[in-house]
């Protein structure tokens, strides 16, 4: 290389350190941005944009706190005329001339970068006031003609953001003299449409959204960008990311969306990074001294599992002296079962009232009650909603919604093997159902956090000192058109209260009510099909999971299996249900149930299709019966096929044995329905070719043995009492 074209080489080089040096001189200084904004009230809006604020070390001063609000309802007419005096006073008190003055709206508002980017954005905009702006003009349509037009981008003015020098920001301001509910964005824009003065002013709009992003008629264009351990709001249209992301207009449901995420709320590498703030631990207060909660549960239809649900009920971790309870009941089928609880466990608590079918209350009524109790007993801090279909697994999850701290908070249940849940990830445009783009994982648990939501039902925690000032109106539930839920939430939403839904813990499930009948004694039995976890939970015996793990098979006989199968439970119902039926067979030998009429070795009994309960037998038979089957006796596989499931009963007085027989089957179970010593003496099962007898039956528990040709059998002699065995010949 030649020395001059060396020199010349460097030279470049030299210049260039330079103007970089000269652009880092003259960026402008975190610190002479001020970002002001009004807000007269603290909401949970203004909480999170404060929270964000902080997050990127913002220096906010607020205006207004305190004040009454008569900016008007701007979100459908125009005004908001409030804030421009306020922000007019305050200027007068601000000298510094070369100050960066951000004025933004708070309620609806997250920052998403830092004061950096922001006035690096500002700066390379190289005009004196920057102006969000809006792609739909508001409040006067017939200015847009007016309006300068642009390359590429938005034309129309919004008011909800805007940065600038202050003496810019001065001038801009000093001609205000509208009252408090006039439109400020009418002000801003007049004065955009003027050219004189948008000259004067040095004025321009962000029109690809580089420092502001209004969502209102810009929704498609809006999505979350993840990457390197941060989320930003990607402006597709423009290839974007602006700084400060604005809810403005109808939009305040999808800045709650991205607010559950936006400034690093929740990413994929951290997870939820504010979920363990702002906590109000219960750790170390003694029991007198926890927060006092009035449990209001309701019981709106016939539901299963409705004693397991009290059960639980009793199993929360949580002072029973620092709960009281209100009990809706609408469905006469469930009054013997609250009566029992009341009877047995009311006492428990500091104080109870229910609501008995026979006084006719409607479920808005009685909601609506139950908020009023609360609300008006100053002793009471929250209020906790429980719909009976609730099944509440997490026996900690009221000290868990207590210890969250906020306004309203449900824990997410979901219906099993399907997507339903208590919560509404969206909205659609008539205000009902929605899913939003991350309900999917929210609901299988791929993301967890605590999340805000349009809707939340079922089973939630309401702080008390809301119903004394936010939600004081009586009729919460209660709205022309709506079911009361949907009501609820719309009042709730309306209050610009936050409703919070927390997946950080597994709390439960919810019960499927469909198909439900109450026509049996134990109509739980029959809800293998609706709910089948709940079912087995009940009726299967709670070693059954251990059966292969711990190897609690026990081989009594050749070829004879002994295994625990039902709870006692599942034992006690069905011997009810059939001695409810009544209809026990005679034991003769002429049968007109069976195929052909005729039974070869009769039993008093009845059959599983008597109850109508086949159905739900074949069931369990191939859910918790072929398993076991098919590693005792491997290569063989089964469909559980039967023609005869049936509960025999055996008395000294009635029928006390059976004689030698083989099963028509190519295997049968045997479950012992009762316990021996306790409820009848003598029992069991002699297999003749092996001499080998079975003679303490466990409740609960099955034999499982070949039915032809090897295990020749028959029923030892009943003694004294009642024994009760369910049996199945399995693919006969």
């Amino acid at each position: 290389m030649r020395p001059s074209s060396l020199l010349v080489l460097l030279w470049i080089c030299l210049c260039a350190v330079l103007m970089l040096t000269t652009a880092e001189e003259q960026r402008i200084p975190q610190e002479k941005l001020l970002v002001i904004t009004v807000a007269t009230k603290e909401t949970d809006g203004f909480r999170r944009f404060l929270r964000s604020a902080k997050h990127f070390n913002y220096s906010v001063k607020v205006l207004g706190r305190g004040q009454k609000w008569k900016g008007g309802d701007y979100m459908s007419a125009p005004g908001g005329g409030q804030k421009v005096r306020h922000l007019k006073e305050a200027l007068q008190d601000i000298k510094t001339e070369d100050q960066i003055v951000l004025f933004i709206d708070s309620y609806d508002v997250v920052f998403a970068s830092g004061p950096k980017e922001l006035l690096r954005k500002f700066q390379q905009a190289k005009h004196k006031v920057v102006f969000s702006s809006e792609s739909l003009i508001w409040p006067d349509r017939h200015l847009e003609d007016k309006h300068p037009h642009v390359r590429e981008g938005n034309r129309f003015l919004g008011s909800g953001g805007f940065i600038g020098y202050l003496p810019n920001i001065k001038d801009m301001v000093a001609n205000w003299t509208g009252e408090d509910d006039a439109s400020d964005q009418l002000f801003f824009t007049k004065i955009y449409i003027d050219p004189v003065k948008r000259k004067s002013l040095n004025m321009t709009l962000d029109s690809k959204c580089r420092l502001f992003q209004n969502l209102h008629g810009a929704l498609d264009e809006v999505v979350l960008k993840f990457e390197n351990g941060r989320v930003r709001a990607r402006n597709v249209m423009y290839d974007t990311l602006p700084a400060i992301i604005h809810g403005n207009g109808p939009t305040k449901l999808q800045i709650n969306y991205l607010g559950n995420y936006i400034p690093n709320i929740w990413t994929f590498e951290t997870g939820c990074t504010v979920c363990d703030k702002d906590l109000r631990s219960l750790a170390a207060l003694k029991e007198n001294e926890y927060p006092l909660v009035l449990i209001a549960i309701f019981i709106q239809q016939p539901t299963p599992f409705v004693t397991v649900f009290f059960e639980r009920l009793l199993k929360l971790q949580y002072p029973k002296d620092r709960l009281k309870l209100f009990i809706y009941n609408k469905e006469p089928h469930h009054e013997s079962q609250v009566k029992t609880f009341l009877q047995e466990h009311g006492g428990l608590y500091q104080d109870v009232k229910s609501v008995i079918p026979e006084e006719g209350m409607e479920e808005a009524e009685s909601r609506n009650q139950a908020f009023d109790i609360c609300r008006k007993d100053k002793d009471c801090d929250y209020l906790f909603s429980l719909d009976v279909e609730v099944v509440l697994k997490n026996e900690n999850t009221l000290k868990i919604l207590v210890e969250q701290n906020l306004p309203v908070v449900a824990p997410m249940i979901t219906r099993v093997g399907r997507l339903w849940s208590n919560f509404w990830g969206a909205l659609s445009a008539d205000g009902y159902y929605a899913r939003s783009e991350d309900y999917v994982d929210i609901v299988q648990g791929r993301r967890l956090g605590v999340w805000n939501v349009p809707y939340v039902s079922s089973v939630y925690l309401v702080k008390a000192s809301l119903l004394r000032s936010e939600l004081s109106d009586y009729e919460l539930f209660t709205l022309h058109g709506l079911d009361p839920d949907m009501a609820y939430c719309h009042n709730i939403r309306e209050k610009e209260i936050f409703m919070y839904v927390t997946n950080m813990q597994p709390f439960g499930r919810i019960l499927s009510t469909e198909n439900y009948q109450t026509s049996h004694l134990h109509n739980d039995l029959w809800q293998i099909f609706e709910n089948p976890l709940d079912w087995q939970e009940l009726y299967i015996h709670q070693n059954y999971s251990l059966i292969m793990k711990d190897k609690l098979i026990e081989n009594p006989c050749p070829d004879v299996y002994w295994f625990p199968i039902f709870s006692d439970v599942a034992c006690n119902h069905l011997v009810e249900e059939m001695e409810n039926f009544g209809r026990w067979s005679g034991g003769g030998n002429v049968d007109t149930r069976i195929q052909g009429g005729y039974e070869n070795v009769p039993t008093i009994d009845i059959h599983m299709n008597q109850i109508n309960f086949e159905k739900e037998w074949q069931k369990f038979l191939v859910e918790f019966v072929a398993p076991i089957t098919e590693k005792m006796y491997p290569g063989y596989y089964t469909k559980a096929q039967f023609e005869l499931a049936f509960v025999v009963r055996y008395r000294p007085d009635e029928q006390p044995s059976l004689r030698p027989h083989h099963d028509a089957s190519t295997f049968t179970i045997n479950i012992a329905l009762n316990q021996v010593g306790l409820d009848y003496q003598g029992g069991g099962c002699r297999f003749l070719r092996y001499n080998c007898s079975i003679d303490a039956p466990r409740k609960g528990w099955t034999l499982m043995h070949p039915g032809r040709l090897t295990h020749y059998h028959e029923g030892l002699p009943t003694t004294s009492g009642t024994r009760y065995i369910a049996v199945s010949f399995v693919d006969p």
